[in-house]
């Protein structure tokens, strides 16, 4: 297997800095053992203008066939001559990528101890590799390359000059030509040679998932091929393929957010001691006395909600910010929700409201009616227009207030379902909670906890930008100093007149603001 690099350069930037990213000096020729064969680095050419490594692995067949343990193309041939007679100690594949890997390691990884500043600098590079194996052809080269940055040349190798009408093999003579960073290159090939020759000569473990995300950081998760690619490079293995998509699309949503996937997918998280109290009911005050047992809040909190969505009529449900699908369970149960979709931006959290909800157990029409989709509330999504209500519940407070108005016109000004019922702490209340220290918050990950006064605020302003009517409902045993523990609005598009009006269901009186879309451009 033969592969060469070639840069160019000026005498303030000599071409021969390649050797010094490389760790190879370009006036030795060095081997290195590998353990299928043997690797050979030297420099066909080394000068301040042009400088060429090149890298020749040496195959031992007979070592490939006995670590192969019959894994891999190389180890499971289908004749026992096949394993000594096959193309894999002459083109590219997933043995050049581990010699690159093992020999190129520095540079793999965008390190130079003796020229620190070396590996951040674009060289313009040329990378030759005369035989290699493209399932699918030159077009899928292309396809793989050419978005990365790169001018592809992709020459297919004929069966046999002899006879030309046999046409071309499946092997192709690679060009690349770009301005890129030396380590951005390597990782290029360290994925796409296997990709390209669509098997690996070794078993792939769960560990390639982390291989893969390491080398594909930063264009990986960018790649309009994104699927091929990860399903190529895992060896088709279902589990590893979803389980690196999963944690790509993470990825993507945490560089769009500027901010680290550890923070963006915290929806599944140790319990605090302020929200099992809420959960066990503390908040109220019935019960303390030993009568009536108390009602949780967060039971309270999704009966309010089911009591809002049954109102509104609706039955195409999303549960925006749904965690791990508390709430769906409910709107299961209740055969007159006919489509449900939980979104939420933390796949773990999918992962577990699938697991809650025994999603792979349920009985088809059952599961037929519910969805499980990661996103983002920050961008607008079209697949989350055209249903009747949305529910966002204990959410908004999880979101920094700078990004609130995005999150605002991806549900009222783009999804635009005709309800949306949005829940949130009641400030005011936190005197309440016994356990909860002056002047905290009730989670450690809520950006703020809004007042009654702040948050109608807020909800009114929504209504006007977009032609909804508001009306704000207690959630819990209202306090007749700091008011509920949670507090609910309920937004419908409707030609109301924006008047008091009274809740039915409580006596409380709430205020509807209506204004259509219209009258607010005016």
């Amino acid at each position: 297997m033969f592969l060469t690099i070639t840069t160019t350069g000026t005498a303030d930037r000599p071409a021969t800095d390649l050797g010094f990213l490389l760790h190879k000096h370009p006036d030795k020729a060095q081997r290195f053992s590998t353990s299928h064969g043997t690797a050979h680095v030297l420099y066909p050419e080394a000068t301040e203008q042009r400088c060429t490594a090149a890298l020749l692995l040496e195959v031992d067949p007979v070592a490939l066939v006995r670590r192969g343990r019959g894994k891999g193309r190389g180890g499971a041939p289908d004749s026992a001559l096949a394993q000594y007679v096959n193309d894999r100690p002459y083109a590219a594949s997933s043995l050049l990528a581990v010699a690159l890997s093992a020999v190129f390691s520095s540079a793999l990884r965008g390190q130079c101890k003796a020229r620190p500043e070396l590996p951040e600098r674009a060289l313009p590079l040329r990378i030759e590799v005369p035989a290699l194996p493209a399932r699918g052809g030159a077009e899928l080269v292309q396809r793989l390359f050419g978005p990365l940055g790169w001018t592809v040349t992709a020459e297919p190798v004929a069966l046999d000059e002899e006879f030309p009408e046999w046409g071309d093999s499946r092997y192709v003579r690679l060009v690349l030509e770009g301005e890129l960073r030396l380590a951005d290159a390597l990782r290029h090939l360290y994925v796409l040679l296997p990709v390209l020759d669509d098997a690996k000569h070794y078993w792939v473990a769960a560990d390639e998932v982390d291989k893969l995300l390491r080398s594909g950081e930063g264009w990986l998760e960018h790649h309009p091929e994104q699927r091929l690619i990860t399903n190529r490079y895992l060896a088709r293995r279902w589990s590893l393929t979803r389980s690196a998509m999963e944690r790509l699309e993470l990825a993507r949503l945490a560089e769009a957010d500027d901010t680290e996937v550890e923070d963006i997918d915290n929806a599944v998280a140790e319990p605090t001691a302020e929200g099992m109290e809420e959960e066990a009911g503390t908040a109220g005050t019935e019960g303390e006395d030993g009568g009536e047992k108390p009602v949780p809040l967060a039971v309270r909190r999704r009966e309010a909600i089911l009591d809002a969505l049954r109102g509104a009529e609706a039955v195409r449900v999303l549960d925006l910010g749904c965690g791990q699908g508390q709430l769906l369970a409910a709107l299961l149960k209740e055969a007159r929700f006919t489509e449900i979709v939980g979104v939420d931006v933390s796949m773990r959290a999918l992962n577990e409201a699938a697991r809650r909800l025994r999603l792979d157990r349920m009985p088809e029409r059952q599961s037929a009616r519910l969805k499980l989709i990661q996103g983002s509330l920050a961008y607008t999504d079209t697949r989350l227009t055209g249903y009747d209500a949305a529910v966002l519940s204990e959410v908004i407070e999880h979101v920094d207030p700078p990004r609130l108005p995005a999150l605002e016109y991806a549900v009222f000004g783009a999804a635009r379902p005709r309800t949306v019922v949005v829940t949130t702490p009641n400030a005011e209340y936190n005197v309440r909670w016994e356990t909860l220290p002056a002047g905290h918050s009730r989670h450690p990950d809520h950006r703020f906890e809004w007042t009654r006064e702040e948050f109608r605020g807020w909800a009114r302003e929504i209504a006007e930008r977009h032609g909804y009517a508001v009306e704000f409902r207690p959630v819990g045993p209202e306090d007749p100093e700091v008011g509920p523990p949670t507090q609910l609005a309920l937004f419908r598009i409707g030609p109301d007149n924006g008047t008091d009006t009274t809740d039915d269901r409580t006596g409380n009186t709430v205020l509807t603001t209506a204004t259509t879309t219209k009258e607010a451009a005016a």
